[in-house]
């Protein structure tokens, strides 16, 4: 019998690392937050590209929520452009 393993997330089932799962979701959290302020009844597509200072395929695949094109530095970029406010949490 195999014992199982829990995983908080799907995250950090794909991660080799805690240090990679830790990565992940907070691109994850940070591009939720880009996309949700970018969907702003207010802009279309070609609004929310410009402020972000991304092309539309760039956009597209923040929108789709490609992780994997984007870095956490690029996120950090991409949220300031928009003027969100962030802020660094660690510990509970």
């Amino acid at each position: 019998m195999t014992e199982s393993t829990y995983f908080e997330s799907v995250r950090d089932a794909l991660a080799d690392t805690p240090e990679e799962a830790a990565n992940l979701r907070l691109r994850a959290e940070l591009m939720d937050e880009i996309v949700s302020f970018s969907l702003e009844p207010k802009w279309n597509r070609e609004e929310a590209a410009r402020r972000c200072g991304v092309t539309f395929p760039r956009m597209d695949e923040l929108r789709e929520g490609t992780l994997s094109e984007f870095s956490l530095d690029a996120l950090i970029n991409l949220a300031t452009s928009l003027g969100l406010p962030l802020r660094i949490k660690v510990g509970v």
